[in-house]
C-alpha cells in the first residue's frame, strides 16, 4: 500500500501548545484521528490571530481547506502537551499550503507531520480570489 509522504520545511513562522483533553481520546485509549484535525484546526486559528487575520477576513478575503495530509508518527495520549509549530508553502495563485509539525512537550517525540491547502475566497463575489500579497509577505516566502 502507497504510503503519504510530506516533505516538509526546515524552519516555522509559528509555535503553540495544546493540551490533549479527556473528550479527544478515541476508544483505542489514544487521541482520534478526528480530534488531532480539530487541534490543527486550533493552532491554524491561533496561527492566524498572531498574523491579525481570521479564516473569515484575510486582507478582506476568506480561506476554505481545499486538501488535507497527515501521517501519524507516534500515539497520542489524554493529558500529553503538543507543540505544534506552523509553517507556510508552495505558494500558488489562489492560495498556498501549511504545514504542520506536531512534538510531545515532554519527550520530544514527533508525532505528527500534516499539510493543509489553503484556497483565498472572496464570498461576496461567490468565487475563487488571489492570494493577498500581504499575506505572502507574513509568510515569509
Amino acid at each position: 500500500m502507497a504510503r503519504i509522504e510530506i516533505k516538509m520545511p526546515e524552519t516555522y513562522l509559528f509555535e503553540t501548545c495544546l493540551d490533549v483533553r479527556i473528550s479527544d481520546i478515541n476508544y483505542g485509549n489514544h487521541l482520534g484521528h478526528d480530534a488531532f484535525v480539530s487541534l490543527l484546526h486550533e493552532a491554524r486559528i491561533r496561527f492566524l490571530k498572531n498574523m491579525g487575520y481570521s479564516e473569515i477576513d484575510v486582507e478582506g478575503k476568506s480561506i476554505i481547506i481545499s486538501d488535507l495530509a497527515v501521517t501519524y508518527k507516534s500515539q497520542v495520549f489524554h493529558g500529553d502537551t503538543l507543540k505544534i509549530e506552523i509553517a507556510g508553502g508552495d505558494v500558488n495563485k489562489y492560495g498556498c499550503d501549511l504545514f504542520y509539525r506536531v512534538t510531545r512537550m515532554e519527550n520530544g517525540t514527533r508525532v505528527l507531520a500534516a499539510k493543509t491547502g489553503l484556497v483565498f475566497f472572496d464570498y461576496a463575489a461567490s468565487k475563487v480570489a488571489p492570494i493577498p500579497g500581504p499575506f505572502i509577505e507574513k509568510l515569509k516566502l
